[in-house]
């Protein structure tokens, strides 16, 4: 059907809104709108949906996010009775329609004889996915767009064990959702009984199972009160989780107060996402007024932490995710060596496009250090695996885009736990007598300069993510002996899990796959390329080391302009 007949088939159905039929006829005359939200299926992968919100099967709407929760009731149903009456908790952000959707899924989880437990007001995805394994639910359904513009909303979907669904349980949910020609036909029962709300308790004992990961609580009551930390929540669902587990500990905490209200229209900011210091900009504002000693920033869903630390000149610096990560990772090993109670199986996971420093910091503290691709899901599965064989123990997981976790209680990022763990951090070494920032730079000093910067090509229109995967597929084809001053010693087809190296040497890489080509470079530096999976971005990661910072911006211009230089080459 093509797209001009699927607009046509919707605006003439009587069972279609009246909100909708207006959206549908004020774009009559636009081809190319039409075009793209008819012209192709809004594709539900490995991270569920995500889109934009307006009418049409390209789109985030009440018709695509009943489609979606009726191929997800099947294959509940198809797993018996107990699943069923297990349930799936919902839960949801402060986005667009978020809550009308969350209600929408409720509805058809019902209709079909589910439970369903739906959160009565926003929590974040740590909190879902502690919910689902604290209620013992066969599922979870999570409405947010994670750090994505206003007008995108997505649809997550959890499996019982607090992750996000397997590639092989989504594979059977899309499979349901695929025999749904009629999004119209969906219908749902939003007053059925089987719509319970979620427990009270368990917001408590999520923020119980939380302070238990303390790990300087003697540095935290000395200095905790003390302590000035600015935080914004950027109108999302941290406020409530984060200022509640600080308070908890005793930490002092002053709020943005412009960006403490649930706001869909992020009035306040560009983008809500924390990885850009200008999401930050009111809180180092208020901070500089009060003086304060560090800014913290999480997303709309509370599952990325965004940091600003004072640097030796007392002005405020936004933290890579990477250099929060590290951070974390030598105050949590430092703190756990220190304290006799680090495992002798630890273990840390990491993406693969986070930087490479992490394994010289786990090397030094004699840990085990695992990458996976690009998705807190994977790391979830490890955390799965290793509770299930006891070959490692598992201490903390973090990716460069922010998120962090330490603790089992969820499988997911968790910003609220990493906002716990890095204002004490900031006790911690108050305590002892230094700054966050000097340690950084002794972590600098001592296992070399690290310079790590991503940079992501913007794509638009209906094809857009079929265009990015051709560039990286058009990657693998062509050789590549160096990027600027760095020369290429391995290439990690990721799509086909197999490393090459520059001598011509194959191995079998034992990691899931992915379209992703990665690029390992002379003295440990890589360079990685690969179409994001949740917006219209072509994302390219640089992590290069030098002797200084000086000598690593030189050297990453050289390797961007030669990075540049390839893309335009085989777009040709």
């Amino acid at each position: 059907m093509s797209y001009n007949e699927n607009y046509e088939k919707w605006l003439n159905d009587p069972r279609l809104d009246e909100e909708s039929k207006a959206e549908l006829l004020a774009i009559k005359d636009d081809e190319k709108e039409k075009e793209y939200r008819f012209g192709g299926e809004l594709e539900f992968g490995t991270a569920g949906m995500r889109g934009i919100i307006g009418c049409g099967i390209n789109m985030m709407n009440i018709y695509t996010v009943m489609r979606a929760t009726e191929g997800l009731s099947r294959y509940i149903c198809s797993l018996g009775a107990e699943a069923k009456k297990r349930g799936v908790v919902i839960s949801y952000d402060t986005r667009r329609k978020s809550r009308l959707f969350a209600e929408k899924s409720a509805g058809v989880l019902a209709k079909n004889g589910i439970k369903a437990y739906l959160f009565s007001e926003v929590h974040p995805v740590p909190m879902l996915s502690y919910a689902v394994r604290a209620l013992k639910t066969i599922a979870g359904i999570m409405i947010t767009a994670s750090h994505n513009p206003k007008e995108y909303n997505g649809y997550k979907v959890y499996g019982e064990d607090g992750a996000q669904m397997s590639p092989e349980a989504t594979a059977l949910v899309v499979k349901e959702i695929e025999k749904i020609d009629d999004y119209l036909s969906v219908t749902g029962d939003e007053n059925s009984p089987l719509i319970l709300p979620v427990p009270k308790k368990v917001d408590k004992t999520y923020l119980k199972a939380l302070s238990k990961l303390t790990l300087s609580k003697k540095a935290v009551k000395k200095c905790g009160k003390d302590l000035k930390l600015v935080y914004t929540p950027v109108h999302g669902s941290g406020y409530v989780p984060v200022t509640s587990i600080l308070a908890k500990l005793g930490i002092n905490v002053t709020v943005v107060e412009a960006q403490k209200n649930p706001d869909t229209e992020f009035s306040t900011v560009k983008v809500p996402n924390p990885e850009f210091k200008e999401t930050l900009s009111m809180g180092i504002a208020l901070a500089n007024e009060i003086h304060a000693d560090v800014v913290f920033g999480t997303d709309p869903d509370s599952d990325r932490l965004g940091v600003a630390i004072k640097n030796d000149e007392g002005e405020f610096i936004a933290l890579s995710g990477n250099q929060v990560g590290i951070l974390l990772l030598d105050y949590i090993l430092t703190r756990l060596k220190e304290e006799n109670a680090l495992p002798k199986n630890a273990a840390v996971v990491k993406s693969f496009v986070t930087t490479g420093m992490a394994k010289a910091i786990a090397d030094d503290f004699g840990v085990a250090l695992f990458e996976t691709p690009v998705g807190f899901k994977f790391i979830g599965e490890k955390i799965k695996e290793w509770e299930k064989s006891g070959a490692y123990t598992y201490v903390f997981g973090f990716e460069e885009s922010c998120g962090y976790l330490r603790g089992t209680h969820a499988r997911d990022k968790d910003a609220v736990v990493a906002s716990m763990l890095a204002a004490e951090m900031v006790c911690y070494y108050t305590y002892i007598g230094k700054s966050v920032y000097a340690r950084l730079m002794e972590i600098y000093e001592k296992y070399g300069y690290v310079l790590d910067k991503n940079i992501s090509v913007q794509y638009s229109g209906l094809n857009a993510m079929k265009e990015m995967n051709a560039v990286v597929d058009a990657l693998k084809t062509v050789k590549v002996d160096s990027f600027g001053d760095f020369t290429v010693t391995a290439v990690r087809d990721y799509s086909a899990s197999v490393r090459k190296t520059a001598e011509g040497i194959e191995e079998t890489l034992d990691i899931p796959k992915c379209n992703c080509v990665y690029y390992e470079l002379e003295g440990g530096s890589f360079i990685c390329v690969r179409p994001s999976g949740t917006e219209p971005k072509l994302k390219i990661y640089y992590s290069v080391r030098a002797e200084n910072e000086e000598k690593a911006n030189e050297a990453l211009e050289k390797a961007k302009k030669s990075v540049e230089e390839l893309l335009e080459s085989v777009k040709k």
